[in-house]
């Protein structure tokens, strides 16, 4: 098999795991990404052979194919989703003008945030929620028993306390209706929490899972997207909730969060008790002060900025990898990765950069 990688990497969660809980500078650097677009996936499997062993008529080929993926860039993990586990949205569609493009047909959506599926109590009455009593396994069951013994599984694609509030309103009329219906809300906030309880108590039955990666994001480039006292009434008691959960079993509980959010980290610190922190931007937040901020109490991950990952040359790039590292890998506590995802417009050469400079470290 090709490689663009000048340094091997064998996977080792448990490095991983006791990075994230600061005990020490690890012997190399670990890379995290919450999601990297499938059609880059595709491009760097076709690109380089990876799992072309796998046969197309395996039933479990996709998820072969992605601990494939993950082993080749080196991750010690893989993500484990219930994608049965959805809310409706209502959701507005535009084409997608990115060189690779996804998996949707040409099209990248978009939330509503005028208008939700739900208004009022008669909207709440009728929203089809979703059944979580009987949801199908079969695929976490394989994974949890036939994946590598070097890597781990993290729990994700959960906990979107704030977000699925939103997006089941609208940002719109969840801020009206803070003021107004604020016992609707509750209502909403009520059936949220019962979804993702479920769901965490789902992953945390299998023993490979190790982290809770949830997804929520808070606030905009200035702030948060609703009042502190808002937060701590409807969204907050939820992820302490599924932070005990975690903590409960030995699992860490990280956050993925954008937005400007100085005015809720002591609480997500202090209260929900996160382990570590996901999603950075140099114009809101650098994560080298972020490490100097947060780093004596929780991790953070990521930092290397999605409009430097598009714009930059690759040798701009290793360079910005380099110091990233030399800023906040000592005593632990960081991983490298984007400032939130590897979206398909991000030009493949560039992560590659980014994932082979991180490879190249050593302490």
């Amino acid at each position: 098999m090709k490689t663009p990688f000048k340094t091997i990497v064998k996977p080792d969660f448990v490095s991983l795991l006791n990075c994230l809980s600061r005990k020490g500078t690890p012997e190399r650097v670990h890379q995290m990404e919450i999601i990297v677009d499938p059609a880059i996936q595709s491009e760097i499997c076709n690109r380089y052979g990876v799992g072309q062993e796998i046969s197309p008529t395996d039933p479990y080929k996709n998820v072969k194919r992605k601990i494939a993926f993950q082993r080749f860039l080196g991750y010690d993990f893989l993500m484990a989703s219930l994608w049965e586990f959805t809310f409706q949205y209502n959701w507005d569609k535009v084409a997608d003008e990115s060189a690779l493009k996804n998996d949707s047909k040409g099209e990248r959506s978009f939330m509503n945030m005028h208008k939700g599926p739900i208004s009022n109590w008669d909207d709440f009455e009728k929203y089809p929620w979703p059944d979580i009593s009987n949801i199908n396994t079969k695929e976490l069951e394989w994974v949890n028993k036939n994946l590598p013994e070097d890597m781990c599984l993290a729990g994700g694609l959960t906990g979107h306390i704030a977000e699925d509030i939103t997006f089941l309103m609208g940002y719109e009329q969840l801020c009206i209706a803070l003021y107004e219906q604020r016992d609707l809300v509750k209502a909403i906030y009520t059936k949220v929490l019962e979804h993702h309880h479920r769901y965490v108590e789902l992953l945390l039955q299998f023993d490979r899972v190790k982290m809770i990666w949830a997804t929520d994001d808070m606030g905009f480039k200035t702030g948060p997207m609703f009042s502190p006292d808002d937060f701590r009434e409807f969204v907050f008691p939820a992820h302490k909730t599924l932070a005990k959960m975690a903590h409960d079993k030995n699992v860490l509980y990280l956050l993925h969060a954008c937005g400007k959010l100085d005015l809720l980290m002591d609480d997500l610190i202090h209260d929900v008790k996160i382990d570590a922190k996901h999603s950075f931007e140099d114009t809101i937040l650098h994560v080298g002060d972020a490490k100097v901020r947060y780093g004596n109490e929780i991790a953070v991950i990521g930092g290397i900025v999605i409009d430097f990952l598009c714009r930059t040359e690759p040798e701009m790039m290793r360079e910005r990898v380099r110091k990233t590292i030399f800023q906040c890998l000592p005593g632990g506590g960081y991983c490298l990765g984007s400032g939130n995802s590897i979206a398909n417009y991000i030009p493949v050469d560039n992560y590659l950069s980014m994932v082979d400079e991180g490879r190249n470290y050593a302490a």
